[in-house]
């Protein structure tokens, strides 16, 4: 996956990121959001983006999604994404927060926690906001412009404090909407975990035990709450990774196909391109060469 800084510098979105920024915001525009095709692969934040005017149409996980002015889109780390299309209006807020910090921060999980997360991830990834929350969302997010651009030396500190605000009010705002009965907090808190170790592990552990014995719970357990909270399997969520850290390797590296199924524990070569060729209907040399 790409990271938060490697995300960056590749979009051209944030010119001024510094080495140890881990949440930023800015505001986009049609060409600017389109440079988010340039990362063939899956990102390692979390982000959301309201949209201020005009449309826009993503692919997001393999699902199309039409945005419009005040819907809000949350990005969860570890899923592809595509824009397809947008009006010639189109502008957009993003707020975009790195993954190990917004996992590994006590606060932020929290706060990420009672945003009612886990359970937008795939089957809600986006909803209309009303106009005073989208404009209350919008105010806290210029505030987080207003601070990633300026030279305070607290200014990732605070940044970090308005984060989390901001996931409190976004929980509020989910209130107010028609979205899925809420799965016990014990249960999102369990799947975070899941996810934060899967992000760690994925690539030398692909068992279900694994991940069932760090988190203390049967693997029956842990395979009823993932797919409960999203639709799918554990496996699924392995093979999500594993395909989209090869398209990153293919896409960005010089490394053989060889060499990329060693990196990724793959027994044979044989078998990871049958494995690729499964998820992404072509074999990693056609995708390679693919534009």
């Amino acid at each position: 996956m790409y990271s938060f800084k490697e995300a960056f510098d590749i979009m051209g979105w944030l010119p001024d990121l510094k080495p140890d920024d881990r949440i930023a915001c800015c505001e986009t525009d049609g060409p600017l959001t389109f440079h988010t095709n340039l990362l063939d692969g899956a990102l390692a934040v979390f982000s959301y983006t309201i949209v201020l005017s005009g449309w826009l149409k993503i692919q997001y996980n393999s699902r199309d999604i039409l945005l419009v002015q005040d819907d809000i889109y949350i990005y969860t780390a570890g899923f592809s994404v595509r824009v397809v299309d947008a009006s010639p209006d189109y502008r957009g807020i993003c707020l975009i927060a790195d993954e190990g910090l917004t996992l590994e921060n006590p606060n932020l999980r929290q706060s990420i926690r009672v945003a009612f997360f886990p359970v937008i991830q795939l089957q809600e990834p986006s909803f209309h906001l009303q106009p005073e929350d989208s404009l209350h969302l919008q105010e806290l997010m210029h505030l987080a412009i207003r601070y990633y651009q300026s030279s305070d030396p607290l200014r990732q500190e605070s940044l970090q404090m308005l984060y989390g605000l901001f996931l409190l009010s976004l929980s509020s705002a989910q209130q107010k909407t028609s979205l899925p009965q809420r799965i016990p907090h014990k249960m999102e808190d369990t799947f975070l975990k899941f996810m934060s170790l899967l992000s760690s592990n994925y690539l030398e552990h692909r068992d279900l035990a694994f991940y069932a014995a760090q988190l203390n719970i049967t693997t029956i357990y842990l395979s009823r709450i993932v797919k409960e909270i999203t639709g799918r399997t554990v496996v699924d969520y392995i093979n999500q990774m594993l395909v989209n850290e090869s398209a990153w390797l293919l896409k960005s590296t010089n490394l053989s196909v060889a060499a990329i199924a060693d990196r990724l524990h793959f027994a044979e070569t044989a078998s990871f391109a049958r494995f690729f060729y499964r998820l992404k209907g072509v074999t990693p040399t056609q995708y390679r060469k693919s534009s």
